[in-house]
């Protein structure tokens, strides 16, 4: 059975009136926002003409601060990464550097940081070859090779010759040794330890796994290594360390192929997408405290070839006799005057 619906219209709410006891309790309403800005007190022509200059030299100053300290740019997020191939254009052939590691502090500071005091020495020697379209070719070249200077009768350690006639001396020495054409090497670069932790640190340290446990102590030097075995991360005074140690059985051969890894661990960081956007800054950063004859077009075309990691570095030495007494730290070369040492590019 349906509800029964009321007859009776809906009554209406009536407003509530407030009583007059409310009435006269309730505040005066306060003066409106046109009222309350008719009532402030008009600026003065002056203070109106100051706050258009502070305006002015607001907008002014902005600007000029954008130009300084340009705002960072909201696509930068999108920035394609960037690659060997797109850093610079491969040289269209091949390129020969020379590469001086010295034991001074400094670039320009005539005087080795080893003891005792003297001339900057060569500390380590490479001749790297960069083939526009074949693998990167590394010679690390021994510092204890004997080598004959035109003039004298006594052999020269092959790194001296840096201390005494400087990069000209040194390359001649190794375009004999290798049986070089009289333009080669190409291009030379003189790296000091400073600018060799430098490296190391601006690409954030290298993963290298020391192959055994280095510790040495010299203190007439007040110099320190000590290394661990195992993979880890080494920074720049760590690398400068392992570079340095020599092995007392294995001695300059123990040191070379320290320098392998560090070559091999430096390119594979070198080769990735940050550290190839950040490259040209290193670049122009290191460029007052190397010796070269390269530009920095040059090197970024040096390296858009070199860092290509698909094709490994192609490592090459050259054969020493056994150690002689009658040389004592020398080292004669084990060759046939018609061997060819140093490998034809890309081969």
């Amino acid at each position: 059975m349906p509800p029964r619906r009321d007859p009776r219209p809906p009554s209406r709410s009536r407003p509530v009136r407030p009583s007059a006891k409310a009435a006269r309790q309730a505040p005066e309403p306060g003066p409106t926002w046109l009222e309350r800005l008719a009532s402030l007190p008009r600026p003065s022509p002056r203070a109106l003409g100051l706050a258009s200059l502070a305006l002015a030299g607001a907008l002014v100053g902005g600007s000029l601060l954008g130009t300084i300290w340009p705002q960072k740019d909201r696509s930068e997020g999108l920035k394609i990464d960037v690659t060997p191939a797109t850093l610079a254009a491969r040289p269209k052939r091949s390129v020969t550097v020379l590469v001086i590691g010295t034991d001074a502090e400094h670039l320009g500071s005539g005087e080795t940081a080893a003891a005792p005091k003297g001339p900057a020495n060569s500390d380590a020697l490479l001749l790297v070859r960069v083939n526009p379209k074949g693998p990167l070719q590394v010679l690390n070249l021994p510092v204890e090779l004997a080598v004959m200077v035109p003039g004298e009768k006594e052999p020269s350690r092959l790194a001296d010759l840096y201390r005494r006639g400087g990069v000209a001396l040194l390359a001649d020495g190794v375009r004999d040794v290798l049986g070089m054409n009289p333009s080669e090497p190409d291009r030379f670069v003189v790296l000091p330890r400073a600018a060799l932790r430098q490296i190391i640190d601006g690409v954030g340290g290298l993963e290298i796994s020391p192959t055994r446990t280095m510790n040495y102590q010299d203190k007439a030097q007040n110099y320190k290594i000590d290394l661990q075995t195992g993979l880890q991360r080494l920074n720049g005074k760590q690398v400068e360390q392992m570079l340095r140690f020599r092995d007392k059985d294995l001695g300059e051969s123990g040191r070379r192929s320290n320098h392998k890894l560090v070559e091999t661990s430096l390119r594979e960081q070198w080769a990735l997408a940050d550290q190839l956007a950040n490259l040209p800054a290193l670049i122009n950063t290191l460029k007052p405290k190397v010796e070269t004859n390269l530009t920095v077009e040059e090197t970024l075309s040096l390296f858009a070839a070199g860092l290509d990691v698909s094709q490994p570095i192609q490592f090459a030495s050259l054969p020493l006799l056994p150690a002689n007494k009658d040389f004592g730290e020398l080292r004669q070369l084990d060759a046939k005057p018609s061997q060819k040492l140093w490998p034809a590019p890309g081969s």
